[in-house]
């Protein structure tokens, strides 16, 4: 049987109900079941519908990463799954253990923070270079005047550097380093010292590079509780995804702590829209164990009466092409990591950074950059642009 007469067999068996509510659903998004249009969704195999309806993105994800569904434009498929907010029209309560837990547990205690740098940031260096910008970048670039990923993530940088009005000889507490490309940055241009803290070892075995170079950083492979040493300038690029609710007001504490009375702090986070939603299940398991994102009330409920928030910026909509400029470069370099990682890798990496983009382009999630001062800048905060 031909792959085409089987994707519609299959849709067929499934349950008459099932069907109709997913045609129907899927036709609010202008979404066809076996079209012919690069975000139509097609079937190979049976059960794609029963498994999405009754685990949610948990079981289309698997189902993707298992072969039996496909679309061409995954990025396009989201975007308009999301836009059209059809998984609000589903009602899944085989989840409900999953959003309880997410509530109630405290997922990002300290015991538990490492298992997001040996699941996610520790599967291969090699593999990061190859998708990232030169400076093994792993967050939003800033798009405003670049026309590809290298300059939209210097223009990223800088712009962090200018909104903390660095000067030399000052020192910078950057937690959650990534592999050290603001701090590389930021010493090389603006004359900084910087102390890095990251949870991945495979991270901090790459910043030995960058001090082998000569550069003033420092990374320390630890827990962000346990730092205790005060800084001039705080910088925090896209690691709050992973500290979660019950663990903001430490997190500020720890950062109030360790910044000087006239200094600044900026946070670059990815946000949601809406606070007390649960965790995507299917990220949750296969990309970012433990990680939540924040709405912006509660990043300003957890700094309340330790911080004066002096400027809020939103660009979140550079995080899908930020997303698909990874993809492009992820494919491109497949070949020389199909044979170590297969396909239920790559299509499971696919997956992650297609519909991520998708969302971002739903404008579903953010991208916010906050500046935090202890006490209010005197004569007000101006921001870079």
């Amino acid at each position: 049987m031909n792959q085409r007469k089987f994707a519609h067999t299959a849709f067929f068996d499934e349950t008459a109900s099932s069907q109709r509510f997913v045609a129907d659903l899927l036709e609010q998004a202008d979404i066809h079941i076996n079209g012919s249009r690069p975000w139509d969704i097609r079937f190979n195999a049976h059960g794609v519908i029963d498994n999405a309806l009754s685990r949610g993105n948990l079981g289309l994800g698997e189902s993707y990463m298992n072969g039996d569904w496909d679309a061409e434009r995954l990025d396009e498929f989201f975007y308009r799954l999301i836009r059209a907010q059809l998984p609000e029209k589903v009602n899944i309560s085989k989840l409900l253990y999953h959003a309880i837990s997410s509530r109630l547990l405290n997922r990002q205690s300290a015991r538990r923070a490492w298992q997001v740098g040996e699941a996610h940031y520790d599967i291969g260096n090699d593999f990061y270079a190859a998708m990232l910008d030169s400076r093994m970048t792993y967050t939003c670039g800033y798009w405003k005047e670049a026309s590809n990923l290298e300059e939209a993530q210097e223009a990223k940088l800088d712009l962090i550097c200018r909104k903390l009005e660095l000067e030399p000889g000052m020192r910078v507490l950057d937690i959650g380093c990534g592999w050290g490309s603001f701090m590389a940055y930021a010493a090389e241009h603006y004359g900084v010292e910087c102390v890095g803290l990251t949870i991945s070892r495979e991270q901090a075995e790459y910043g030995k590079q960058l001090m082998k170079r000569g550069l003033p950083v420092e990374f320390r492979l630890q827990d962000y509780r346990d730092e205790a040493e005060q800084f001039d300038r705080i910088v925090s690029v896209g690691m709050f995804e992973h500290v979660g609710h019950k663990n903001y007001r430490t997190y500020m504490e720890m950062a109030h702590r360790c910044l000087r009375d006239d200094g600044l702090f900026l946070l670059h986070t990815i946000g949601k829209n809406v606070r007390n939603t649960s965790p995507d299940p299917w990220l949750d398991k296969y990309i970012f164990p433990n990680g939540e994102l924040p709405a912006m009330g509660q990043v300003t409920d957890a700094a309340e009466e330790l911080f004066v928030v002096e400027d809020v910026h939103n660009f979140g909509a550079d995080y899908d092409k930020t997303l698909m400029a990874w993809h492009e470069n992820f494919e491109a370099a497949w070949p020389q990591f199909a044979e170590s990682y297969g396909e239920r890798f790559y299509r499971m990496w696919r997956y992650y950074l297609l519909s991520c983009a998708g969302a971002f382009r739903a404008r579903d999630i953010q991208l916010w950059q906050f500046v935090l001062s202890k006490q209010g800048v005197l004569g007000g905060y101006h921001r870079a642009s």
